[in-house]
């Protein structure tokens, strides 16, 4: 709890997936990446519940072997690849009140597929999103200039041509540009009532927590390649 906020951590973690199997199981150093994100959750004191949301009998019994909760299974109605996060985090959310008989006022949203969090992260995440009233925070990574949006280039019919026309010839010095992120999936932060109302994660008032440092999500073995690097280091 922060500030009288009861705050619930969801870890969501589908059973399947294509480009790597059984991605959620993968272990890191004997852990698997799912049971990852919830041993980092719990070791916060700001975290007053922890649940693991999956389709996975086999996520289920792994989560319980290593002593964290995933307390219902996921429907299948809300567990296909092309499902959002909103209807994934609102039943987490409606299924932990009911389980737990408690009233949440903030849900945080941590993907097991970015593994590199700290509980420092999630904390300062906790602090954001209630000490400036927001209605979501979301940690993101600041956007290299080379990669920036407007020297982006879509290909059609063997042809390229600028993302942004309206923005891209105009540019000429990266001193012109301005600075911009992506969310790496370290953690979301989301008012409950704002999720359950607005049902969206992003509001008219959400701010960011940039993390500057090295991040990976993971997605194919060349990922688990490069997160085992980083570790060595």
């Amino acid at each position: 709890m922060y500030s009288n906020k009861n705050i619930l951590a969801v870890i969501p973690a589908r059973g399947g997936s294509k480009g790597v199997p059984k991605k959620n199981l993968r272990e890191i150093n004997g852990v698997p990446i799912v049971c990852l994100a919830a041993q980092i959750s719990s070791t916060s004191s700001l975290i007053d519940r922890t649940v693991v949301s999956t389709d996975s009998i086999e996520i289920i019994n792994k989560v319980k072997e290593f002593g964290y909760d995933a307390p219902f299974k996921r429907p299948e109605a809300i567990s296909g690849d092309r499902i959002g996060d909103v209807p994934v985090l609102i039943h987490a959310l409606n299924e932990s009140e009911k389980i737990f008989n408690e009233t949440f006022d903030v849900i945080l949203m941590l993907q097991p597929t970015s593994p590199l969090r700290t509980t420092h992260d999630i904390e300062l995440a906790i602090e954001l999103i209630i000490d400036k009233d927001y209605d979501s925070v979301w940690s993101v990574s600041p956007v290299d200039l080379k990669n920036h949006p407007f020297k982006q280039l879509s290909l059609k019919n063997g042809l390229i041509s600028y993302v942004d026309k309206s923005n891209a010839e105009k540019i000429i010095a990266r001193q012109q540009l301005e600075r911009t992120y992506i969310r790496n999936g370290i953690v979301y932060a989301i008012k409950a009532d704002f999720l359950k109302k607005q049902k969206k994660l992003l509001g008219e008032k959400s701010g960011c927590l940039v993390i500057d440092r090295e991040i990976v999500n993971i997605d194919t073995e060349d990922d688990f390649k490069r997160l085992s690097e980083i570790l060595k280091k």
